[in-house]
């Protein structure tokens, strides 16, 4: 636990305002991919109109591809970063919650490549044996394909945020309001282990996870964590938690330096 308590390593309090902040981006991310471009673009009904679609708005197609990958790397930095900060909590439940959602967001980051797709099916100089509506079909089942992956990785999110919930509701440095709302969203998007299930369901989960989201970045936000709970629950003791607890006070307290 040294490595939380020296200058050079970011606190608790900073950890959880990184988080935050990374959080933001991907959903800010999600919405604009997924609820405006992919939303305007693409009819899951008609390969045609979605293929004449993505040609005549490739810019804007390109542009959600490329904010799906920042997505997807915010999302993994997040994810990694939540393990130290919950390990006090419980450090083998933190390690399995760390697996999953990295294997959440291995999936659908594979499914964003597929995504992406489209845009090299649809170019019809490299193809020339092939007919256009074969393409076309070619694009839309690459895109359902995505859709479907993105649906096996929230059931793989779903499962990290029950246990990200248990560990909130077992952590004395947070509320435990945020691990009842992540044990929520979590129980909705699990739901997708089961497909049919999943997507008659998904519009509530996906309200009431991203509520729960939203709660749990905005807390981190502005409030952080206790820290001195958090030192405490991390068995810091004895001199290293008196170090840490000067750390923190001195940094607190630290005047702005003046300009000259």
């Amino acid at each position: 636990m040294d490595d939380f308590v020296g200058r050079h390593e970011p606190s608790p309090k900073a950890l959880a305002r990184w988080i935050a902040v990374l959080t933001l981006l991907t959903v800010i991310g999600g919405v604009y991919a997924q609820g405006y471009v992919a939303e305007r673009l693409i009819v899951w009904r008609d390969a045609p109109a979605t293929a004449a679609n993505i040609l005549a708005h490739r810019n804007l197609y390109l542009s959600a591809v490329a904010v799906y990958l920042v997505e997807m790397a915010v999302s993994i930095a997040s994810t990694v970063l939540f393990y130290p900060l919950m390990k006090p909590a419980g450090k083998t439940l933190s390690l399995v919650t760390l697996c999953l959602g990295l294997t959440a967001n291995v999936i659908k980051t594979f499914g964003r490549v597929l995504f992406a797709s489209p845009l090299y099916v649809l170019d019809t100089h490299r193809f020339h044996a092939v007919s256009p509506d074969v393409l076309n079909d070619l694009s839309l089942l690459l895109l359902l394909v995505n859709d479907h992956a993105a649906g096996i990785a929230m059931a793989f999110f779903g499962f990290q945020a029950l246990l990200m919930g248990w560990l909130m509701l077992r952590a004395t440095f947070l509320p435990r309001v945020l691990g009842v709302l992540a044990i929520l969203g979590g129980l909705g998007w699990s739901l997708h282990a089961w497909p049919p299930l999943g997507y008659k369901v998904n519009d509530y989960a996906m309200l009431v996870g991203v509520l729960g989201v939203l709660v749990q970045t905005f807390w981190f936000l502005i409030r952080g964590v206790n820290e001195q709970r958090w030192f405490e629950q991390a068995g810091v003791n004895g001199p290293t938690a008196r170090k840490a607890t000067a750390v923190i006070t001195d940094e607190a307290r630290s005047p702005i330096p003046s300009s000259a």
